[in-house]
């Protein structure tokens, strides 16, 4: 998974950014100069695979991992194409809007839905200007009677009026013809969005009865997107503390986990991701699938080989396997199940695939 930190300037992009990762990048506006994205990784916390490392003593650990990009500001004319490349790559944004006021930073108080709204816009104007493009060269393919071209540079006039009337490409109703046609378009508004409100400390404390994040909360549910509420100075700071000093500040502020937990929670439930595991002496991993995935396919994700001769899944949910203590107590109740190709894999299935190539 690759999400991508998005946003205007001086909102703490990069705040949020360090906090994730742990990383020390430069925090402050971006120049002309040193416009690239930041790129870091955090592994994704699984208490469930904390137990079959308890259970196992492996020799090695591997949690499933986000990739984050830290993406450049986003202003009133951009910061051209380089920018927004970045943000073509990603699988999902994380759009952080300014929830709180810092009279040395800002000369107006915090917008939370004008800042959503003009952070859109110039995502929005990028897609008009390449399914301009697209339009075009749809056209002038079509005049050989190409009938696929014919439909491409419909949708394409189409597309470009929902645009225009400034609503993203998400919103946009892509037939399945639709959606193969763009399957390589590279629209910045068709990404599921996670509005990260970010917050001061007072604010974190009490940011149900914040005024823009009920107001971005609002504006988030006209299009079905998530919004958390972070404080990301915050959670910068807890990053740098051990265990102990870090659950002690949280409690301060009635929070039960991280910021980095919530969002990857919130992250996953977005892009319809779940994870199955798999566990042993020499390792135990979480791999990361969509909701949906049959099991010849996940055993692709751990090589192709497997995928390609597999026999069958042996599998145990993980709560299965913890309420009775031991794989062994596991087969003996009948938890322990045989599954062929047309298994549906589901989150915490603890896996192991027999295959023959």
């Amino acid at each position: 998974m690759k999400l991508g930190i998005v946003g205007l300037p001086n909102v703490g992009k990069t705040t949020l950014f360090n906090a994730l990762t742990g990383s020390k990048a430069e925090t402050g506006g971006y120049t002309a100069a040193n416009a690239k994205p930041n790129i870091g990784q955090a592994k994704v916390p699984d208490e469930r695979l904390d137990w079959l490392a308890e259970y196992y003593h492996p020799k090695k650990y591997s949690p499933a991992s986000i990739d984050f990009v830290d993406v450049p500001g986003v202003s009133s004319g951009g910061k051209g194409n380089e920018v927004f490349q970045a943000i073509r790559q990603v699988d999902a944004l994380v759009q952080v809007v300014r929830c709180f006021d810092n009279d040395d930073l800002f000369l107006e108080p915090a917008d939370a839905v004008r800042d959503a709204e003009s952070f859109e816009l110039e995502l929005i104007l990028a897609d008009i200007e390449i399914v301009e493009r697209r339009l075009e060269r749809a056209k002038k393919n079509a005049k050989g009677g190409d009938k696929k071209y014919k439909r491409e540079a419909e949708m394409c006039e189409a597309l470009i009026a929902h645009l225009t009337e400034e609503k993203p490409a998400r919103d946009f109703p892509f037939t399945d013809e639709d959606k193969d046609i763009l399957a390589d378009g590279g629209l910045l508004t068709v990404k599921p969005v996670i509005y990260a409100a970010n917050l001061d400390e007072e604010g974190m404390a009490n940011y149900a009865d914040n005024a823009n994040f009920k107001a971005l909360s609002d504006y988030a549910a006209k299009s079905g997107a998530a919004v958390l509420p972070v404080a990301a100075k915050f959670e910068e700071d807890l990053a740098e503390l051990d265990a102990e000093e870090a659950q002690m500040f949280m409690e301060d502020l009635g929070l039960h986990e991280t910021g980095l937990d919530r969002l990857i929670r919130t992250s996953y439930d977005l892009l319809g991701y779940i994870s199955f595991l798999t566990a042993g002496e020499d390792d135990v991993h979480a791999w990361t699938i969509v909701r949906g995935t049959k099991a010849p396919k996940a055993a692709g994700k751990i090589h192709t080989d497997i995928e390609r001769g597999f026999i069958r899944a042996e599998i145990v949910a993980f709560e299965d396997l913890k309420a009775c203590g031991t794989m062994a107590a596991a087969k003996e109740k009948g938890l322990f199940r045989l599954e062929g190709k047309d298994y549906v894999m589901q989150d915490g299935d603890v896996t192991m695939f027999r295959f023959n190539v």
